[in-house]
């Protein structure tokens, strides 16, 4: 099947027609479909419908009106103390807002309306500082929540006739002022995005051209993998753009990020294969088309193999109930299905039209041709002699000491592994995001002069119940509570507004969540009120959290097992071997603890990270063992060749020397793709790139390089068990005889 696609998209004639066809694909895709970049929805919500934090806004949405909504937290802020011009100006800008809204404004503390003591007694302890809060419609998109938040930054730089929204918070006898709470949040982390793909884009390009150009020391060469994923994203965004557009997809400006370092990572790493397996070739064969055809026999069936293997784990996201997750899978899946297409079609279009020249200056020839041209040149004729490489001195170690290269594999794994227990994970939002953050810095004077709680306080509401406001403040994580409210639509539901004494987006605080809820279930059951699951509601941004731990962890529970079962049957389709595709299964688990715990060596011991993104591990799981089994998917398909007509061993020695040079080609450009988004300005990109990236290294020069081979040799003909090796069956034929 191979041999014949090969000869259908890189012959004489169809070379040219295949590349036509890719150009006309992306653009007729880009003019008549719109990018994704232009659908990007980073709004969406990530709880699934079904969560009690989001049933509770509903609750709250119906029966508080007034006290529903995204709150932008304005802090004031004077080290020296407010004084009366500064309360002025408060009353001034609240008058303002009450008069002439801002879009989306739904409510707001009007402080203008407040006489000088009371708004007095609303200052911190030390006098340094106060809190405005105003409610906006929490259906409004990013932008025009941007547009709002400027608008009222806007009024109080002409108010006030300076700037104080650049003043730094400790400049001594200067008025500061800095947006917080869940809208200022939101804002700053759209703004954060900002241009951020297109630089991504464009680091990732350079570096791999400079990894490429390394490798292969020829710039042509180096441009053509590079040209196969370019036209893979013309091809992939305007596909995914119309599916969002559609509704039946939502893109974010992360999936996009990592999408783009997938593609180029994932995809160079195909072309590099073919490539190099294309090179080998034309030293055999003067005749190009020939050798692309033999090069789509020897490693297209791999290369399919690979992608569709990262193709379904990433696809295996879709049935996560994260929204997050589950907002990567069709992404993720399509541009690996699209780049597979693009490096068995395109890629091989390419190289057939130019031909030998793509390697240029250091053209592949024949042995006959070396000749000719020496000849040609007046000069003697010298074969080359066979050099003794690294990959052939790591084929020889790991046949001949094969159980001491395995127990010092395992033995190094499982002493990174053992650190990925002290992992301590965060659901903190506001800790992904740069200290000089204006909302950060906003939270961190409300911290030091407030409770922290103040940034996002927790509301809890009840049906049919007594007074819990002495109940709930007894509780050593409230440090206040707010006057009970009675619904004026229905009076039958109260609602409690608790101000906590811990970061509210911490694990701590989050903790507080389902100890709040048996408090006040308790009382009701107590006071002889009807207590379900409908008289009882938790809202605000602690809630949230709670809940998006509570789906993460589904999540991995769900997802981690079908991953790894998709990629077992696949592995065991492929390679008819129960032992090996353990093996493979097993070492790439084990490099995948690995990673984590190197990453936490790395981001606590050397950087100070006191935790890591609670979506960390489940991020890094799907790609390390879906992009881990790529790479023994191509050394254990060559040892499984070569097996046919030479000894498992001579086979192993000369699969691991074959394919080492590209594989670790491979693995330091998709290692360098990830590590790219170290630069990126959040946190769990951060953390997801550093871990990622150092996943595959240790697959590319630990597990397939030297622990699966070492494994196999130690195994033997078992390897191929429950399936007979070639050598068997030929010995079996010779007996029957």
């Amino acid at each position: 099947m191979f041999h014949s696609i090969g000869a259908l998209v890189s012959g004489p004639k169809t070379r040219w027609a295949t590349l036509i066809v890719w150009v006309a694909m992306a653009i007729i895709l880009s003019v008549s479909l719109p990018a994704a970049g232009d659908q990007k929805q980073n709004n969406a919500g990530n709880l699934h419908k079904d969560s009690s934090s989001l049933q509770a806004a509903r609750v709250m949405e119906k029966y508080f009106p007034g006290e529903s909504g995204l709150p932008a937290l304005v802090v004031w802020h004077r080290p020296d103390g407010l004084n009366e011009q500064d309360f002025h100006l408060m009353a001034e800008i609240s008058q303002q807002l009450k008069e002439k809204p801002l879009k989306g404004q739904k409510s707001l503390l009007s402080l203008h309306q407040f006489p000088p003591p009371a708004l007095k007694q609303m200052v911190s302890e030390d006098g340094s500082t106060l809190v405005q809060p105003i409610i906006f419609d929490e259906s409004m998109e990013p932008e025009q929540l941007k547009k709002s938040l400027h608008a009222l930054q806007d009024r109080i730089k002409k108010a006030s006739g300076t700037d104080p929204f650049t003043t730094t918070m400790d400049a001594p006898d200067k008025l500061s002022l800095r947006i917080s709470g869940p809208a200022g949040i939101a804002v700053d982390a759209t703004d954060l995005f900002l241009n951020a793909d297109f630089v991504l884009l464009i680091a990732t390009i350079l570096l791999v051209l400079v990894v490429l150009l390394l490798i292969y020391r020829s710039p042509l060469l180096a441009i053509i993998p590079l040209i196969g994923v370019g036209f893979a994203y013309a091809v992939t965004s305007p596909l995914l753009g119309w599916m969002a557009k559609k509704g039946w997809i939502v893109v974010d400006s992360q999936s996009l990020a990592i999408m783009t370092v997938l593609l180029f990572g994932a995809g160079t790493d195909y072309c590099l294969f073919f490539i190099t397996r294309f090179r080998q070739e034309l030293m055999r064969d003067s005749n190009r088309f020939h050798a692309l055809r033999r090069t789509f026999r020897e490693a297209s069936g791999a290369i399919a193999m690979s992608g569709f293997t990262v193709m379904l784990a990433l696809l295996a996201l879709l049935v996560a109930k994260y929204g997050a997750y589950e907002r990567f899978a069709v992404p993720f899946s399509l541009s690996i299905l699209i780049m597979m297409l693009a490096s068995l079609t395109l890629v091989p279009a390419l190289l057939a039209i130019i031909g030998r020249v793509a390697f240029f200056p250091f053209v592949p020839r024949t042995p006959e041709e070396e000749q000719q041209r020496a000849v040609e040149k007046g000069k003697d004729y010298k074969p080359k002699k066979a050099r003794r490489t690294l990959s052939a001195t790591v084929g020889q170690l790991v046949v001949t000491k094969p159980r001491r290269v395995v127990i010092a594999c395992t033995i190094t794994l499982g002493i990174l592994a053992a650190f990925a227990s002290q992992i301590t994970f965060t659901y903190d939002l506001l800790s992904s995001f740069p200290k000089n953050m204006p909302s950060r810095e906003g939270f961190e004077r409300i911290a030091e002069s407030y409770s922290p709680g103040e940034l996002a306080p927790v509301s809890v509401i009840v049906k049919n119940g007594p007074d819990l406001s002495k109940t709930l403040a007894e509780h050593p994580a409230v440090n206040e509570v707010a006057e009970r409210q009675i619904s004026t639509i229905d009076p039958a539901y109260s609602l409690y507004r608790l101000v906590l004494n811990a970061n509210p987006y911490s694990q701590e605080a989050m903790k507080v969540i389902p100890e709040l809820r048996n408090i006040a279930a308790e009382a009701l059951e107590t006071s002889g009120a009807v207590q379900n699951d409908t008289s009882i509601w938790l809202a605000g941004q602690t809630a949230e959290q709670y809940d998006v731990k509570s789906w993460t962890d589904r999540d991995s529970h769900v997802i981690i097992p079908l991953v790894i079962g998709l990629i077992a049957v696949l592995l065991f389709a492929y390679l008819r071997s129960l032992i090996t595709t353990i093996n493979l299964i097993l070492t790439v688990l084990l490099s995948y603890v690995a990673a984590l715990g190197m990453g936490w060596i790395i981001l606590h011991y050397g950087f100070g990270v006191a935790a890591i993104q609670g979506a960390i591990p489940l991020y890094a799981f799907v790609f390390l063992i879906a992009l881990g089994e790529d790479y023994n998917i191509f050394m254990i398909s060559s040892i499984w060749k070569k097996a046919k007509t030479m000894p498992l061993k001579e086979a192993i020695k000369e699969g691991v020397t074959q394919t080492s040079g590209v594989i670790t080609s491979a693995g330091l450009i998709l290692a360098a793709t990830f590590a790219v988004l170290i630069t990126m300005p959040i946190q769990v990109l951060v953390q997801f790139g550093l871990i990622t990236a150092l996943g595959v290294l240790l697959d590319t020069f630990v597990v397939r390089a030297l622990l699966v081979p070492s494994l196999t040799a130690l195994m033997g003909k078992m390897a191929f068990w429950p399936s007979r090796s070639k050598q068997q069956e030929s010995s079996l034929k010779t007996r029957a005889k």
